[in-house]
């Protein structure tokens, strides 16, 4: 008998395609678990008697137009697998919806912690914290330092204009989403129109890269990135301004939507310690950093909103949800202060 499918994954269709389509990979019965923490695509870890693997596919109910493809997402793990970029090995991927609903692949799991809360990183101490901080700069500086074409990842994107084609694509995808008045937010949309930079290069960016998108170590570094279904090739400062969101920005706004593992009580050195650390790693000029990081706002702010449509209609699993929308009001606010930094 197969064990109780958690939501989104029911497991007697899971178990029969991996029978027909991957014979001998399953060893007995499949037991899932919906992992908590997740707000966009759902993961749950999967077990059989002798594997633990992890398996990502798409929310339920409304999704973003070009959001959430596991295929992309698929492709830019198993490109990343022979570089110094730590990620999970991939077993599968199925892109026939009619299995669970939706697109879905299995990768590997990865043991290590996944710090979500300022509760799990209280107890790291400065030499750990310091640690775990400029680790996560080295490898997103590791990844903006892939050739994409060495990789075979030279078609995964077009780097040129990607930031106006960022600003227009979140604007259409709060359009898509909106469901309610937002002060401020066209005028933030607006204004990052108006001052869109030059691209300060080409690479791979990860889209979303946090501290709670990657697995720990016991020594306190970088084991795997999670998380990739925003990746494609553009701007790598884009990663940086919205690292520095979720490192500083996040604190400055509070409340429990956003609750952040980066307590600077346990010893995190500032977000400034970290964009330090990337120019040197990489030479990078940072003087429009501002304007990354205004843009990163708006991109969570229209991210938060997407949820809390999808909250109001039922279409979310897993708790948290209910208090996002409340967020998206102050990420707009901080949006505006930030971009005012560069005047």
């Amino acid at each position: 008998m197969t064990s109780a499918s958690p939501p989104g994954l029911e497991l007697a269709r899971l178990r029969a395609y991996l029978d027909a389509h991957h014979p001998g990979l399953r060893t007995g019965e499949l037991r899932a678990e919906l992992i908590a923490g997740g707000r966009s695509n759902l993961t749950y870890t999967l077990h059989d008697d002798s594997h633990t693997w992890i398996l990502r596919r798409p929310p339920l109910g409304h999704v973003l137009r070009t959001a959430h493809d596991m295929t992309r997402e698929h492709r830019v793990i198993s490109a990343l697998a022979p570089t110094a970029v730590p990620v999970p090995g991939t077993v599968l991927l199925c892109p026939d919806a009619e299995v669970l609903g939706a697109p879905f692949y299995l990768m590997e799991y990865v043991a290590g912690t996944i710090y979500r809360t300022a509760e799990q990183t209280a107890s790291l101490g400065p030499e750990r914290a310091a640690t775990l901080a400029y680790t996560l700069v080295d490898v997103l500086a590791d990844l903006h330092e892939v050739d994409p074409a060495a990789v075979g990842l030279g078609d995964f994107g077009h780097p040129a204009g990607y930031l106006e084609r960022q600003v227009r694509r979140w604007k259409g995808q709060l359009d898509a989403s909106r469901s309610r008045e937002l002060p401020g937010i066209e005028e933030l949309h607006a204004r990052l129109a108006a001052t869109t930079p030059a691209e300060s290069g080409a690479g791979i960016v990860h889209g979303d890269y946090r501290l709670d998108n990657v697995v720990v170590d016991a020594g306190g570094r970088v084991a795997a990135v999670l998380d990739w279904e925003m990746a494609t090739l553009g701007d790598p400062l884009a990663d940086l301004g919205l690292l520095l969101v979720y490192w500083d920005g996040l604190g400055r706004i509070g409340g429990n939507a956003v609750a952040t593992a980066v307590n600077p009580a346990a010893g995190f050195p500032p977000g400034s310690a970290l964009t330090a650390r990337y120019a040197e790693r990489r030479g990078a000029d940072l003087a429009r950093l501002p304007w990354y990081t205004a843009f990163g706002y708006f991109k969570l702010a229209v991210i938060a909103e997407g949820i809390h449509y999808r909250y109001t209609r039922g279409k979310t699993v897993g708790a948290g949800f209910e208090e996002l929308g409340a967020i998206v009001p102050p990420l707009v606010a901080q949006g505006h202060a930030t971009l005012s930094e560069e005047t």
